[in-house]
Order: C-alpha cells, then sequence, then structure tokens
C-alpha cells in the first residue's frame, strides 16, 4: 500500500446568503475576488447595498450559460435552491433583466479575458499539430429574442 498525502488548500469565500454553497462550483471556479476585481477595473462595481449584488448578478450570467435554455427566474432559483429558509430576494424576471443591464457585459468580458489565457498567434509554432492549426469551438450558441 502506497503512502497517502493530503494537501489542503485554504481560500476565502463570501458569507451569507450568497456564500459558495448556495452559488454552487461557480465560486470554486471563479473566486468572489476575481469577480470583484472584474467590477472595480470595469467600474460596475456597486456605489450602495442592493438586494441583487453586482457579484452576485455576474454569477447569475455564469450560470445562465450553463443554462441557457431557462429563464433568469429559473436559473435564480437553481443558483438559490442550497438555501433552505434563509430569507432571501425573490426578483421578478424584469428585476434580474435589470440588473444584467446595469451590470453590463465589460465585467464578464473582463473576466473572459483573464480565463482564458493568451490567444495564440497564427504564426507561433505551438498552435501546430501535424502541420494543422489547432482550435477549438465551445459550442455556445447565442440566440436573438
Amino acid at each position: 500500500m502506497e503512502d497517502q498525502c493530503v494537501i489542503t488548500k485554504k481560500i476565502m469565500v463570501a458569507a451569507g446568503v450568497f456564500a459558495p454553497g448556495h452559488l454552487g462550483e461557480l465560486t470554486q471556479l471563479v473566486p468572489f475576488e476575481m469577480v470583484d476585481a472584474a467590477l472595480a477595473a470595469t467600474g460596475a462595481a456597486d456605489c450602495r447595498v442592493r438586494q441583487l449584488p453586482a457579484r452576485v448578478v455576474v454569477y447569475l450570467l455564469l450560470a445562465g450559460c450553463l443554462f441557457a435554455e431557462l429563464g433568469y427566474r429559473k436559473v435564480w432559483s437553481k443558483l438559490t435552491a442550497g438555501l433552505g429558509e434563509l430569507v432571501m430576494a425573490t426578483p421578478s424576471e424584469g428585476a434580474l433583466w435589470q440588473a444584467r443591464v446595469r451590470v453590463g457585459v465589460a465585467p464578464l468580458r473582463w473576466l473572459f479575458d483573464l480565463l482564458r489565457g493568451p490567444a495564440a498567434a497564427f504564426t507561433a509554432g505551438g498552435v501546430r499539430w501535424c502541420g494543422l492549426l489547432v482550435c477549438a469551438i465551445d459550442g455556445t450558441t447565442t440566440g436573438c429574442g
């Protein structure tokens, strides 16, 4: 039998109703400090305390990409399903849409640019394999209306 080693990592997480357990695995992949940095860098950070903080709206939009076939209310329900009896805002579809508009696209673009890594140049040797250009298509689609 091999010796086993346990590695633990201490991380900061949001407290209260928006803790990682309530927002699912998204906060493990995109930590709240990273979202806060994106909001600050793009000027989209909240100026006041809201029932739908900008940080949570970013996670709503990220989750919306995972559940593209659902509307904002159903995505919100998935994000807050683990809250149980905790008092939580129950925003309407319109309120969620307004929050999305308030936050805008800039924080998501900032996060994408950070997380995607450096773009490969067509002339770089590392982007070809067996003489073919290496590329990936994620299958994400967007619809109008």
